[in-house]
């Protein structure tokens, strides 16, 4: 185990599910030689957090909670450099955990926090966004503009259940009742287009909403982003390509195109609405209408 470990506990983290489980994971931490808890009251608290670990010489930073969190903990340790850029270790406790699968990291909170603290890190890719104001921020596995990031908003309104089912329920909610197409145009290393979308999702790891396979080639330490984009379809045709995503094999309907990048930049007809790893980075009252994405080739160390 290294010397100084920190973990960063979201006890709000599935719908406030996370703190029976966290408490269970206490032995296990002991048994490899302690480390020091806190704990997020505010959003955004886990960045600040993440940062000062860093700052105080912490080797390795846990992550305790969803996507949200790990998303969070990832924008505090890349405002460090590099040279003193802590590990990152993930123990899934949200209701998707989707990076924590692209990565390997087991689903099993125990298992999780084993890893955390006596695996191997495993240098992974980073996204880098920034927005036509400047504003910059970093994800680690999904990037969506349009029907993903609504359905990311429903999601968080279906109380009375937990994991994928939550995020089944936000599409056929957004299917029925938000379904908005958007227009795009689209520079992708040099190759540009232009086209009406109903969904457009960057991806750094293969799935997302806890069961969707928007990519399932994608690799997160293979130095490229992949995206998956949905022509403006039906609400019907759409429905039909809903399966297909769950098993992966959407890449062969013509309404689906796949593919990787290195540097994207793209203008939208209309505010875009924009979630980084599940966590909203604008709705259309935030105006945001131009985008560019670059990777950034094994900047982060996560440990599993």
């Amino acid at each position: 185990m290294p010397k100084k470990v920190k973990l960063i506990f979201n006890p709000t983290a599935n719908l406030g599910r996370a703190w029976s489980v966290a408490s269970a994971l206490r032995p296990i931490v002991a048994e490899f030689g302690n480390a020091d808890w806190t704990g997020t009251v505010y959003p955004t608290h886990a960045t600040e957090l993440a940062r000062q670990a860093a700052e105080e010489g912490y080797e390795t930073v846990v992550a305790m909670g969803g996507d949200g969190t790990m998303h969070e903990v990832l924008n505090g340790l890349m405002q460090v450099p590099a040279e003193r850029r802590p590990r990152m270790g993930i123990v899934p406790l949200g209701s998707g955990n989707d990076l924590a699968f692209s990565c390997d990291i087991s689903t099993n909170p125990e298992e999780a926090m084993r890893q955390a603290l006596s695996g191997a890190p495993m240098p992974v890719d980073v996204g880098s966004v920034r927005d036509g104001r400047g504003r910059q921020e970093y994800w680690a596995n999904s990037f969506g503009i349009g029907f993903d990031t609504i359905v990311t908003m429903h999601s968080r309104k279906v109380p009375l259940f937990q994991g994928f089912t939550v995020y089944l329920i936000a599409v056929l909610q957004t299917i029925l009742f938000d379904y908005q197409p958007f227009d795009l145009q689209i520079k992708v290393d040099g190759q540009e287009w232009r086209r009406e979308y109903m969904l457009f999702v960057l991806m750094n790891g293969k799935r997302e909403g806890g069961g969707f396979h928007v990519t399932p080639a994608s690799l997160p330490d293979d130095g490229l982003l992949d995206y998956l984009a949905v022509d403006k379809v039906s609400r019907l045709k759409m429905l039909q390509i809903l399966p297909a995503v769950l098993n992966g094999t959407h890449g062969g309907m013509k309404e689906c195109k796949l593919g990787t990048f290195r540097q994207l930049e793209l203008v939208s007809k209309q505010p875009l609405y924009i979630h980084l790893d599940g966590e909203i980075f604008a709705t259309p009252a935030a105006r945001v209408d131009q985008l560019s994405v670059e990777i950034l080739p094994g900047v982060l160390q996560i440990v599993r």
